[in-house]
């Protein structure tokens, strides 16, 4: 089995110029005269889309590691919560023991 699959094998990869004669001739067969040029067209095209493709591919791969990565356009969050105008921050009110008093030279968030 496996003789007869690799000398099959063989076989088609061995094509000489008789052999693509008889497989040309039973082409003109199947699709007649006057499909040929589209058939022999669209194959061409095909071709060509191909080489296009790869050549785009292989200039993508060797112009990737030359290429500076574009910087992120950063912007700032939106603010989930509402604000309220003139609220003192955690920056600008220092936290307070229960019963101290602020001391005279010292400013608070409503005096600034």
């Amino acid at each position: 089995m496996f003789v007869n699959l690799m000398s099959l094998l063989a076989l088609l990869s061995n094509f000489g110029g008789p052999d693509l004669i008889i497989i040309l001739l039973i082409v003109l067969v199947l699709f007649g005269a006057k499909k040929l040029p589209e058939l022999a067209k669209g194959m061409g095209q095909a071709v060509k889309e191909f080489q296009k493709a790869k050549d785009e591919f292989s200039d993508e791969l060797h112009n990737a590691g030359n290429a500076t990565p574009p910087k992120p356009d950063v912007r700032q969050a939106e603010a989930t919560v509402a604000r309220i105008d003139n609220a003192p921050t955690a920056r600008e009110v220092p936290p307070q023991s229960e019963g101290a008093q602020p001391a005279a030279n010292e400013r608070t968030s409503r005096d600034v």
